[in-house]
């Protein structure tokens, strides 16, 4: 197994892409081997969600930067593979967001959480068949969903009615205004 994922990385970083490229230039001008500058930035990364302060925010970074990115790529693509992938992961995530708004309070004080928090958003992007977007989403948020879509449905369309005629008197009573300080004026 170690081989295998030694066999990755290896192959990761001869991929064609902006970090490679970053790091075949810092290669170049340091004379240090690529594979090493990538497991010492890598190390280094590890070290500070486990003790720096601020992990939090990093371990988002890590979360929200490069599925973005991926999603701009998906969306730019002709398969839908792709699509699907990213949206799937934006669903876990975002379920995975409100359950840490309620919890992250308690948990951010636990040792090791942001480093554990940034090994499960790295395992459900992770680009392989097992990755925990797929399995959350297959065992646990789809079939949730298809339980409750019914009242679901039936919440959002109310909700989106009373948003629209919302919107409707606001806009109503704001043009009403600016009518009745012209007519003032």
């Amino acid at each position: 197994m170690f081989a295998q994922l030694h066999n990755r990385y290896e192959a990761l970083l001869n991929e064609n892409n902006f970090v490679t490229d970053l790091l075949a230039t810092v290669e170049e001008k340091t004379g240090i081997q690529k594979k090493y500058i990538a497991s010492g930035v890598l190390s280094l990364i590890s070290l500070y969600l486990l003790f720096g302060y601020g992990a939090s925010l990093l371990c988002n970074l890590i979360g929200f930067v490069y599925p973005a990115y991926l999603s701009i790529k998906a969306i730019e693509s002709k398969k839908k593979d792709d699509d699907t992938q990213w949206l799937t992961y934006w669903v876990v995530y975002g379920f995975f967001s409100i359950a840490e708004a309620f919890s992250d309070i308690f948990l951010s004080w636990f040792p090791f959480y942001y480093a554990g928090k940034c090994l499960f958003l790295v395992w459900c992007m992770a680009p392989v068949t097992w990755n925990g977007s797929a399995i959350l989403y297959s065992r646990v948020v789809r079939p949730v969903f298809l339980r409750h879509q019914a009242t679901l449905d039936s919440v959002v369309n109310n909700l989106s009615d009373k948003a629209k005629n919302m919107a409707d008197t606001v806009t109503k009573e704001a043009v009403n205004q600016v009518l009745k300080n012209d007519k003032n004026q």
